[in-house]
């Protein structure tokens, strides 16, 4: 998808790094959206801690667009926090910050993925793309020798690479019926 030019933009979806940003465009890819051609930038920040900065240049202080997001659960507090601050009236509870736009992933959009594709199906992704070795050998360790299928897989998929390599490949096998509310209700917010 081509990178638009955000000064122009007349909605950005905050996403926290570049695997999520990558779910997102392959969602709406599959949406058949055309985000780019719609005027909506995906950007990664970074990380949550990173929000005031993006509020800072498209908020109602900056360039005053249409803004969404997606979060990991654990930084609920920190991105309320960062749109009350930007001047967004964002109350207390969850609901009230997805009528702005903001949307949490439990636990983070990684998990979010795995559930809805199911763990058997994601380890026959992990098998096609022959990484069921280095799989089997986290299986193997002691930390997580007893823990859940999917706890495992969200582990093996968690490093920088392979959830960049991974978030696309899972929107893929999603069936567009069970797509996580997250992920689907940010693009329906922009």
């Amino acid at each position: 998808m081509p990178v638009i030019d955000t000064t122009d933009a007349r909605a950005v979806i905050l996403v926290e790094g570049d695997s999520d940003r990558l779910a997102v465009e392959a969602l709406a890819a599959r949406r058949r959206r055309d985000l780019s051609g719609e005027g909506v930038g995906v950007l990664a920040m970074g990380g949550a801690t990173n929000i005031r900065r993006f509020l800072e240049r498209f908020g109602p202080r900056g360039l005053d667009v249409t803004l969404a997001g997606l979060y990991d659960d654990a930084e609920e507090q920190g991105v309320r926090r960062a749109l009350e601050w930007a001047g967004l009236e964002v109350g207390k509870s969850r609901a009230e910050l997805e009528r702005v736009g903001f949307f949490a992933c439990v636990d983070d959009l990684e998990d979010e993925l795995i559930r809805a594709v199911g763990a058997d199906a994601v380890l026959e992704l992990v098998e096609s793309r022959g990484e069921v070795g280095p799989f089997r050998t986290l299986q193997k360790q002691p930390e997580w020798r007893d823990r859940p299928l999917d706890r495992q897989l969200r582990r093996f998929l968690g490093n920088a690479s392979r959830k960049i390599t991974y978030a696309p490949l899972l929107v893929e096998a999603l069936d567009l019926t069970t797509a996580p509310k997250p992920l689907d209700a940010v693009l329906a917010s922009v």
